[in-house]
């Protein structure tokens, strides 16, 4: 199963370790840090070029991503809800 999280763009839902709204979770330096190594570690990943309302981290096979959505993370977990995975 895929979870959709904006324009062309879905993951596994078996990869992802979690889903976090972008306002509440980038007001702490510990998650500021985490996006900016993750941006220099080319490991984010941009599904738009609108405002940025959260991000999806997933893990495969040892390799880490942070998916950048314009979604809502309660949007990302009502289809995650609708699906019967939550």
């Amino acid at each position: 199963m895929y979870l959709h999280i904006g324009n062309d763009w879905s993951v596994d839902i078996r990869d992802i370790i979690g889903i976090f709204d972008m306002d509440n979770t980038t007001v702490t330096s510990c998650t500021k840090k985490l996006l900016d190594r993750a941006e220099k570690e080319k490991k984010c990943i941009y599904t738009t070029y609108e405002l940025p309302k959260s991000f999806i981290i997933t893990e495969k096979n040892g390799n880490i991503r942070v998916y950048i959505s314009q979604l809502g993370a309660g949007t990302l977990k009502k289809r995650l809800s609708e699906e019967g995975y939550l």
